[in-house]
């Protein structure tokens, strides 16, 4: 299935980028650390955004067959910068599910190998650090 996407820049180191399919926009400006604002997400933010919503959408549908709410689980992203050259260095993502919640070992552990299975993770080049936490 192909997916189309339409990127306008819009000056002042802004870009706009339509999801034809749906008509939803996301607005990006380079970081405070390369000349942008810092008002708007910068593309390096989006590719965390994507890992982090990509974990947790690949642990949802986990979650669904195992007939587990986990609504309002969350996933705290933190992106470093490398310098030379200038990258994406490492993420450090802590999933945090929702107090009181009663799982298994056995869910936790089918939780984590999916989150470890998600595409995005899987698409990204290998010499990116990327640790995963999961906190319960």
């Amino acid at each position: 299935m192909s997916v189309k996407t339409i990127v306008t820049y819009m000056g002042e180191l802004q870009c706009s980028a339509l999801h034809e399919q749906s008509g939803s926009v996301i607005e990006t400006e380079a970081p405070l650390d390369n000349l942008g604002k810092g008002t708007k997400f910068s593309p390096t933010d989006l590719v965390g955004a994507a890992l982090a919503s990509c974990i947790l959408t690949m642990i949802g549908a986990v979650a669904d067959r195992e007939k587990v709410n986990l609504k309002g689980t969350k996933a705290f992203l933190e992106k470093e910068m490398s310098a030379n050259p200038r990258r994406i260095g490492k993420f450090e993502i802590d999933v945090v599910f929702p107090k009181n919640l009663e799982i298994t070992d056995v869910q936790k552990r089918k939780f984590e190998n999916a989150a470890k299975t998600c595409p995005v993770k899987g698409s990204l080049h290998p010499d990116i650090e990327i640790n995963l936490k999961f906190t319960y």
